[in-house]
């Protein structure tokens, strides 16, 4: 429909030139007898025929000029409507594609290009198949109607007006070429850009604990200069393209009157004619130098749909095989699992071996480094193993289905992550609403020892935390964070070190009341404190990724080792607080 709006328009757009002609030539030939009826009768009422005939020529091009424009509104209507369209779903395929990739992608990329490519990259395509293609059908349509009736007036004329247009070309693809490397450059640059900004406004507290406003306000002035630097670049061939293209524009319309010219005078066409071509050369003049313009767009939008390519066609690492329902009960089995962290490198764990039956719970402790969070991204899926098997319930993990899996889990990472939203929101992340959905929120508060200080503020439930929580201590987090894992009931805890952040008494009080929530319950409790492990029906003591020590508190104790010599230091650091 584009398409045929395009081409009805342009058929209004040649009327003016013809009817400039007309008129050229109706007026040569009755001047001498309008001349020749001055100081007769007849002269008044030929005037007054003249002047009819003229208004009708002009009502002829205003009205072509009204239909013109009736059929571009309707070519916008449809061209760039519909590339609003591809933007829409450009973007939502990108985004659940983000949504599916592996958590590894995401360490691998930073934030700031993520979102530079669905946002700056997918309005250079849509610049591209909008505006770009319109104008470029627009151009082909418009050149096409114009070099015939050209040819139709005169092919000898019309070579001559086309001798530029071979420099054009040329001209266009050398410059095409230097566009399109120095546009994928803006491009990047902007993404390193964005990523800067994103990072100083995410860490926003660091740089203002440590006054550095000033280095980073530097820093991202020099970012910036390297932006206008690689935009400028790309500036400067468009300034030099543009001026080009209106001078070979120029050098058709002298060559129009310098030709025309000789060939009126020869008799062969007339002034008319002459007049005619000047107008097809000026309604050429846009579409030819919008040649650049367009050639730029299509640069761009070459460079920005390559980088989002990149991103539609990383498969992620992580797939899920299996649709069909699964009921999970709980049972984890590591068997001589190797796990080596894929873009580092890094082996975090060597022949890790253990059981936890459903109902059981498995506390896993160790230094920093030891592995102990791994444990947890390999439970949760969000990294296959290296090596061995990690089974669920006896079947191995790789042939579950996925979302059963995670759906099954309640996950307490060790980094909480709080949405810039209420505190009820946060909490219900993971549940749909229902009749019963504010006690659920509540209890789930309660056990998590956060109820109380949730009523203090002015607000409750419905305070907003602020981007990332900001507005909670790392306390309170942790506990909104506790509450939003249990709300789900789910078959499986894993709590992540979650407790680092609260003291010895406000973690005894959350153990108590995820005790009878953890009954019947299967249980992974990773921590560096032996306070939150120590009634565990299985403990396991990480040492560099393979497990040094196994058993339960009063048998670790008996062995004399490491988690002996951890819980005596705790003790000491414990006494030494309650004396202070």
């Amino acid at each position: 429909m584009g398409i045929l709006f395009v081409s009805i328009s342009n058929l209004y757009a040649i009327v003016p030139p013809k009817i400039v002609r007309i008129t050229f030539d109706f007026l040569r030939d009755v001047k001498p007898i309008f001349a020749m009826m001055e100081g007769t009768p007849l002269h008044e009422i030929y005037f007054d025929i003249l002047i009819g005939v003229f208004l009708f020529f002009g009502s002829v091009v205003v009205l072509s000029a009204l239909l013109k424009g009736v059929f571009m509104f309707l070519m916008r209507q449809t061209i760039v409507v519909m590339s609003r369209f591809i933007e829409y779903d450009l973007k939502n395929e990108i985004y659940e594609h983000y949504q599916n990739l592996s958590l590894a992608f995401f360490k691998r990329n930073n934030t700031g290009d993520l979102m530079a490519r669905i946002t700056e990259d997918v309005s250079k395509v849509r610049m591209y198949v909008g505006p770009a293609v319109l104008y470029a059908i627009n151009l082909t349509v418009l050149f096409s109607l114009v070099i015939y009736n050209m040819i139709e007036v005169s092919p000898t004329l019309t070579a001559y007006v086309l001798i530029p247009l071979p420099i054009l070309s040329f001209t266009i693809y050398q410059v095409s070429r230097m566009i399109n490397i120095r546009s994928e450059r803006v491009q990047r640059q902007l993404s390193q850009l964005s990523t800067f900004v994103q990072e100083g406004f995410s860490g926003i507290r660091v740089l203002k604990a440590y006054a550095k406003e000033d280095q980073w306000g530097k820093a991202f002035e020099k970012e910036t200069e390297n932006y206008k630097k690689t935009s400028l670049e790309l500036v400067q061939i468009n300034a030099v393209f543009f001026p080009t293209m209106l001078t070979l524009i120029g050098l058709s319309t002298v060559l129009t009157v310098y030709i025309g010219g000789k060939q009126a005078m020869a008799g062969t066409i007339t002034t008319g004619n002459i007049a005619e071509f000047i107008i097809y050369i000026n309604m050429l003049t846009w579409p030819v130098a919008a040649i650049g313009w367009i050639t730029s767009i299509i640069q761009r939008a070459a460079a920005s749909q390559t980088r989002i390519n990149e991103f539609l066609s990383t498969e992620p690492e992580i797939q899920n095989l299996n649709n069909e329902p699964l009921i999970v009960k709980g049972g984890i089995t590591f068997k001589d699992v190797s796990f080596i962290y894929p873009d580092s490198g890094i082996k975090a764990l060597v022949d890790v071996s253990f059981e936890v039956k459903p109902g059981e719970s498995l506390a896993i402790l160790g230094r920093t480094g030891s592995g102990k969070s791994t444990i947890a991204s390999l439970i949760t899926r969000t990294y296959d193993i290296s090596e061995g098997s990690l089974l669920i319930d006896g079947k191995e993990i790789r042939d579950l289905n996925l979302d059963a899996i995670r759906s099954s889990i309640g996950y307490v990472p060790q980094d909480v992550f709080l949405f810039s939203d209420s505190i009820s929101n946060n909490i219900s992340f993971g549940v749909d609403s229902d009749e019963s959905f504010e006690k659920r929120v509540f209890s789930a508060a309660r056990q998590a020892d956060i109820y109380d200080s949730i009523i203090d503020f002015p607000f409750g439930f419905d305070t907003k935390v602020g981007e990332r929580g900001i507005t909670l201590s790392g306390g309170q987090k942790q506990r909104i964070s506790i509450a939003r894992a249990i709300i789900r009931d789910p078959q499986i805890l894993i709590f992540d070190d979650c407790l680092s952040a609260v003291d010895t008494e406000t973690e005894e009080r959350i153990l108590a009341h995820l005790k009878d929530l953890m009954q019947g319950k299967t249980t992974v409790i990773i921590s560096h404190r032996v306070s939150s492990v120590k009634h565990a029906d299985q403990i396991v003591v990480l040492d560099k990724g393979a497990i040094a020590e196994r058993g339960n508190h009063e048998q670790l104790l008996a062995i004399n080792g490491m988690y002996a010599s951890l819980y005596q230091k705790q003790l000491l650091e414990d006494d030494k607080r309650k004396i202070a």
